[in-house]
């Protein structure tokens, strides 16, 4: 009796028995039905504005500054999806001549999915451009990345690219670092060194720096390169160029989340269908 219950009750939230009779015996359990479901909706509408927003990011960024004969540094995340998808229109429909340098194992599979040029810095140390996403961005245009574990092939060729463009939604945007993106900088290390790396950040500029854990598998985060991440939740504003280079002279630590003084232009996709362009601040 009590599965039939639950079955019936199972139906009912589906949708299948939502009669009035039903809504006036049980008033609390349909209002909360209801709730649950306008929630449900808010959310997938949320959802959805956002992946549009990124897309508009995505379209603008690639539409005006890749060109033919470039050799392009490829990002990972979810909003480099759309900048693939838009490279890989743009190569059939204009017979564009382009190769792709990829920034992560993902970033690679997109590349050869669409059918793109895929190259490496072994052969092209130089690129045209870099465009990748970033988990938040300052007013500075100085970025928080690695949300997705691949900080240190990302930094690298971004530092190779003649210009680095960043793209991402409405979410990312912040007057200061900490704003919107809570889960910390990521920091690359190697595995051995994770625990006193992650109590020298601690002492040496406050918060704490925890091993991220996997989700999918037992154990921690491991990223391309075999080592482990530290997520440093930091308490305070800091001086970002001072902290990155500090963080990075710390034996054991192989790259840092920061991203400063890297980016000379970010598209952000907006809520109301609009794209806007920020570039770092004149000194």
């Amino acid at each position: 009796m009590r599965l039939r219950g639950w079955v019936s009750f199972s139906k009912l939230a589906a949708g299948s028995l939502s009669s009035a009779s039903w809504r006036r015996k049980q008033p609390q359990a349909a209002a909360t039905l209801c709730r649950q479901k306008h929630v449900c909706l808010f959310s997938q509408s949320g959802a959805n504005m956002a992946e549009e927003a990124k897309k508009l990011a995505a379209y603008a960024a690639v539409d005006n500054h890749v060109q033919n004969n470039q050799v392009v540094g490829v990002g990972s995340g979810s909003t480099i999806v759309y900048a693939v998808d838009r490279l890989a229109e743009r190569v059939r429909q204009e017979k564009l001549n382009i190769v792709c340098v990829p920034t992560s194992f993902q970033a690679r599979q997109l590349i050869l999915q669409h059918g793109l040029t895929l190259s490496d810095l072994d052969r092209h140390p130089e690129l045209d451009v870099a465009i990748d996403g970033a988990d938040e961005v300052d007013a500075d245009l100085t970025l928080i990345k690695g949300g997705g574990g691949c900080l240190t092939q990302e930094k690298i060729v971004a530092g190779c690219a003649k210009h680095f463009v960043v793209i991402a939604d409405y979410r990312k945007d912040s007057k200061a670092l900490g704003q919107q993106w809570k889960k910390g900088v990521p920091i690359e290390v190697i595995p051995m060194a994770y625990v006193p790396v992650s109590r020298t950040i601690a002492k040496r500029f406050g918060g704490e720096a925890n091993l991220r854990m996997a989700v999918s598998k037992a154990g921690p985060v491991v990223t391309d390169n075999s080592n482990f991440i530290l997520d440093w939740k930091f308490e305070s504003a800091q001086n970002w160029k001072d902290v990155n280079t500090a963080i990075k002279m710390i034996p054991g630590v192989v790259e840092t989340g920061l991203f400063v003084s890297m980016a000379e232009r970010a598209y952000f996709g907006m809520e109301d269908g609009s794209v806007q362009i920020r570039d770092p601040p004149v000194n």
